[in-house]
């Protein structure tokens, strides 16, 4: 899983990746510092959880036309959400390098904590409701110094791109550095994505990036916190070296600061951003020089961001019933026992015109169909049940929802969610106005991993059983 720091978390999770992040003899040692290994997830699961990588699901800045896209998710098994960073072919051309780092093979693919409050370049660049505060910005300085600080600390001092779109805000508004940055190396060429204007001086000479590069990375961040902008370091450079330094700040933030903890910031990212790698200060000299510049640090990340506290709740928020509540809960056992102790009674009204031929040379085999799938609904034999409950259903002299949701609950235990959901929609059909078909119906979309869809038909389930109740 994710690499928690102090503060400031790494939260990308590579898919079939072992981790080297951290030092066995930590673990050995049981240290609390030590860095969790990462985990395997097999296709299948990132497939179900994100809905077979439906578009639906794709939170990328840019959409399906980012060179990488990442999709939202949800580990079932887990109740997790999750972000899944799915690279094309031509972004890791290099099929060698991403085996060596992911051992991925054809699909390239890389799990995270899924970040609900967007990235850094977001709030700051493209802002809706209102500017990024002073104390937010300091904060985000402090907490990526914090982050970089711990990495070289585990002997990670390498971070290839650091930039406004790798910083992401959790659920609690509190900035995350994702850890994808920690695992590419530069033999490509093609470690920074970002305008050359941008690139640390020495990475053009060599290709290569050092710890210093990292912090001169860090100082055009500091610039684009200072301005709000994306301003290219050797055009800051001009203005400071001219004392211009206020043409800098995001005139948004006008009146909200004082002129020397501007000065402090502004003079921080020269450092940084200075020709020679070995003038510029390390991780741990930034985090020294931040502390004492924090503004507000009793105020909560969601309350400087303006942000509401926590993700929107996926969890129904209405009172469900039993059955509800066992098909948001996916407890596939409770349902069965629910459908076993409810039996038939929702098939009162439901109309079964039988001539008289029919009675007499088809509906008592019908009728016993039914019966041996009871029987064998009841001692959990779901492959009979489901058998019996065909031939009832093929037979077409009578008509069932109870029947229909009966198979649904069989399929469900047989790890058969397509054909679950057919049944759970065949028994709304039939009776439309069925709070137990909306709430199947959510069972079979849970197992499916298309828990939006789910969500909402437990919701649909809910409002037909209050409006039920109110009649």
């Amino acid at each position: 899983m994710g690499a928690r720091c102090s503060k400031l978390s790494l939260c990308w999770w590579p898919s079939n990746l072992k981790s080297n992040l951290h030092d066995s003899s930590d673990l050995e040692n049981g240290s609390t510092d030590a860095l969790p290994g990462f985990r395997e997830f097999s296709l299948d699961q990132l497939r179900a959880a994100t809905s077979g990588f439906c578009t639906d699901n794709i939170v990328s800045e840019h959409g399906e036309k980012a060179p990488n896209v990442v999709y939202k998710g949800k580990l079932l098994e887990e109740d997790r959400w999750i972000a899944v960073k799915r690279f094309n072919r031509s972004a890791w051309p290099d099929s060698r390098q991403f085996l060596e780092e992911a051992r991925a093979g054809e699909e390239r693919l890389l799990v995270a904590e899924f970040m609900p409050n967007e990235t850094l370049s977001k709030h700051l660049f493209h802002w809706e409701n209102q500017p990024m505060k002073w104390a937010m910005r300091l904060r985000v300085a402090l907490y990526l110094a914090q982050a970089l600080e711990y990495c070289s600390s585990k002997g990670r001092a390498l971070y290839h791109d650091l930039n406004a779109y790798r910083i992401l805000f959790d659920q609690d508004g509190n900035p995350r550095l994702s850890c994808f940055g920690l695992m590419k190396n530069s033999r490509d060429g093609k470690s920074y994505s970002t305008n050359l204007a941008f690139t640390p001086p020495e990475y053009l000479r060599t290709g290569r990036v050092t710890p210093e590069s990292v912090v001169y990375s860090f100082g055009t961040l500091l610039l684009d916190l200072l301005s709000g902008k994306h301003i290219p370091p050797s055009h800051a450079l001009d203005l400071i070296r001219g004392k211009n330094f206020l043409m800098l700040m995001d005139s948004c933030l006008e009146g909200h600061f004082s002129n020397d903890d501007g000065t402090e910031l502004v003079r921080l990212a020269s450092r940084c951003l200075q020709y020679e790698p070995r003038e510029r200060p390390n991780a741990k000299s930034l985090v020294t020089s931040l502390t004492p510049l924090q503004k507000e640090t009793d105020a909560p990340s969601y309350v400087l961001m303006g942000i509401p506290h926590g993700t929107a709740s996926t969890k129904q928020t209405v009172t469900l019933t039993p059955l509800g509540e066992a098909c948001s809960r996916l407890d596939l056992t409770a349902i069965h026992e629910i459908l076993e102790k409810v039996g038939y009674k929702d098939d009162e009204g439901i109309a079964n015109e039988l001539s008289f031929q029919m009675w007499t040379d088809q509906i008592q085999e019908t009728l016993n169909s039914k019966k041996r799938g009871d029987a064998a609904f009841r001692a959990k034999d779901f492959p009979t049940a489901i058998e019996c409950y065909t031939h009832f259903i093929d037979g077409g002299t009578m008509v069932s929802p109870t029947v229909f949701a009966r198979r649904c609950s069989c399929y469900l235990l047989s790890d058969m969610p397509q054909e679950a959901l057919g049944d759970a929609m065949q028994a709304q059909v039939i009776s439309p106005d069925w709070p137990t078909a909306f709430y199947l119906q959510a069972a079979a979309l849970f197992s499916l991993g298309m828990n939006n869809d789910a969500q909402e038909t437990l919701k649909d389930g809910t409002n037909l059983e209050a409006k039920k109740h109110r009649n």
